[in-house]
């Protein structure tokens, strides 16, 4: 009898067990649910940023062309980054500055092959506690994005279960792979290195930045296969474009410029 009533309280105690574990486990998937969403651009959250044009900021052309929206996080309680332009000889340049802030600047697409993506930016204030590889330095002063939407069957299954816990939050069917092209003074130009939050974005490296301009042309194919492409070597569809700046982890203040920022063709090899 003895024996019974303790392997009953036993299995009572790991009847409880389980229970946190799962919970525990709930918690853990819905934090990195969250946190997905703290990295890519939330389209429920969004409002027009009435100065953005196709002449000063163009991807695409024609009627069809979709306005850029801000995106920002559910529910947000730091400060918007600031976007504004300024006069240039040229043509005009995006003002892109943060302090303690999170937001970005999203571009959709309907239906875009991965073509070239080019643009002009310097860096004259830089983020001095910014670590892509800790979650509490994952900000960056500048980020240029390409979002993909790769077939689900291709991400690996738990990222695929926290992707569909944040579109149930959301209500919104997210990105699941996206490029950032960013500056790191840490690591080599090239470098590729998985958000600190999730692998559903991958940074590209493109050297410490610089307070002189520097053109930029990438050719986004290659660019999916070299940060995606253990998960995927046929490149799927572009469904966005972001610029983003952030500094809400780090708590630190940065000022970057963009200009130029088009989407062509892949010329004809």
């Amino acid at each position: 009898m003895r024996l019974r009533a303790e392997a009953a309280r036993g299995a009572g105690k790991g009847a409880v067990a389980r229970r946190r574990g799962r919970a525990a486990a709930a918690r853990v998937a819905a934090g990195a649910a969250l946190a997905m969403l703290a990295s890519v651009p939330d389209a429920t959250h969004v409002q027009r940023l009435a100065p953005l044009s196709p002449e000063t900021v163009s991807i695409g052309a024609g009627p069809t062309q979709r306005p850029w929206v801000f995106a920002g996080l559910p529910a947000q309680k730091f400060p918007a980054t600031r976007y504004a332009f300024e006069s240039a000889p040229g043509s005009p340049v995006l003002r892109i500055e943060t302090e303690g802030s999170y937001g970005n600047l999203l571009h959709r697409l309907d239906t875009a092959g991965a073509g070239v993506l080019s643009w002009r930016w310097r860096l004259e204030r830089p983020l001095e506690r910014a670590d892509l590889r800790t979650r509490q330095g994952d900000d960056v002063a500048l980020k240029v994005c390409a979002l993909f939407d790769l077939p689900l069957d291709r991400v690996p299954f738990v990222e695929r279960q926290l992707l569909r816990l944040a579109e149930l939050r959301t209500g919104e069917s997210l990105p699941t792979a996206t490029v950032c092209y960013v500056w790191d003074a840490s690591s080599p130009s090239g470098s590729v290195v998985p958000n600190a939050y999730t692998r559903r974005v991958r940074y590209l490296t493109l050297g410490a930045g610089s307070p002189a301009w520097e053109s930029v042309r990438r050719d986004l194919a290659n660019d999916f296969v070299l940060t995606f492409g253990d998960e995927s070597t046929t490149v799927p569809r572009l469904r966005a474009i972001a610029v983003g700046a952030d500094a809400d982890n780090t708590g630190g203040r940065s000022l970057a410029f963009l200009a130029d920022l088009h989407l062509g063709e892949v010329p004809a090899r």
